[in-house]
């Protein structure tokens, strides 16, 4: 792998096993994504099930994350720029679905404690016309900390900035330190808030669990694990926000080792937390699962048939000739 090598800028550059490695993992997360979003558009019941209508929200955000996040680091490694006002649109985007993976999580977490602790209003809660509001309040939430980290850079930024070539960071964006201290500021408030209301919703999911019976008690466990789960995602996205204060401080005492740390953590706290989703509704709920593999396996059978009939429809035709 090591002989791999790509021409840039009239030097040629090496396209090491990082690279590729990174590369199979954003195909397979994507890959998977996509699966699961095709299952959930393809059954209609789950249209009307609040649960998993934040579930393909998340698979969406976390999709699009992969593919521009990934698209950003090729850019950076082969040093290819772009004009920064191209690279502001990217980077909205970017910063708007990274705050709207958590806030959907904090959402679903809420979900599971109206499910759990208050099933008789569950339905009114969580009902159908509802579902647009909730998907539009979280987008309204998340697209604050990307208003606050644009507006301090419009009132800093030059003109002659904008058509400037660069390669495309959240990096460029932070012209003086107190831009930085505010950006770090907001997005550590919303997650202390998430986290508060997903430790609140773990300790009363738990109340309940210590009180139920039978078949309650088995759907509370699962409920009070999945809590957990989205506790964990969180913990990641919030240990994402302090990555860019830890490399800071590496690379100003060795280059080597700040290369060896921010891929890490690329790929520990950036490109983990998007394969949890899938593992947790994808895998562990039993109706989206048996979904899963009922349209994976039917598509598959209706190909070979397909295939196969066209097999000996050439056949006859080649004979008949």
């Amino acid at each position: 792998m090591e002989n791999n090598s790509s021409w840039v800028g009239g030097e040629m550059r090496q396209i090491n096993d990082r690279v590729i490695s990174v590369q199979l993992l954003v195909t397979m997360f994507l890959s998977i994504n996509f699966l699961l979003i095709i299952t959930f558009f393809k059954n209609k019941s789950f249209y009307t099930i609040s649960r998993y209508i934040l579930f393909a929200v998340t698979l969406q955000s976390d999709s699009l994350i992969l593919l521009i996040s990934n698209t950003l680091y090729l850019l950076a490694y082969f040093n290819f720029t772009i004009q920064v006002w191209l690279c502001i649109i990217i980077s909205m985007v970017l910063i708007l679905y990274s705050m709207v993976t958590p806030v959907t999580l904090t959402a679903m977490t809420l979900e599971r404690y109206v499910a759990i602790c208050m099933p008789l209003r569950h339905a009114e809660l969580c009902s159908q016309h509802i579902h647009v509001h909730c998907i539009l309040i979280i987008h309204g939430l998340s697209s604050l900390p990307c208003i606050v980290v644009f507006s301090s850079f419009f009132a800093s930024a030059s003109l002659s900035l904008y058509k400037q070539d660069t390669i495309c960071s959240l990096q460029i964006y932070i012209l003086h330190r107190w831009q930085g201290h505010i950006r770090s500021t907001v997005q550590q408030i919303y997650f202390l808030i998430m986290v508060i209301i997903i430790a609140f919703c773990y300790f009363k999911i738990m109340k309940v669990a210590k009180t139920a019976s039978g078949d309650n008690k088995k759907s509370t466990r699962k409920g009070l694990r999945t809590v957990i789960l989205h506790g964990f995602q969180l913990l990641l996205c919030l240990i994402q926000l302090w990555t860019p204060f830890i490399e800071n401080y590496v690379y100003e005492i060795n280059l080597h080792l700040f290369i060896n740390v921010r891929f890490f953590n690329y790929v520990m706290f950036y490109l983990t937390p998007k394969c949890l989703s899938p593992l947790i509704y994808g895998l562990r709920d039993d109706h989206f699962f048996h979904a899963l593999k009922k349209y994976t396996f039917f598509d598959l059978y209706k190909t070979n048939i397909f295939q196969g009939r066209l097999i000996v429809l050439n056949r006859k035709n080649v004979q008949c000739t």
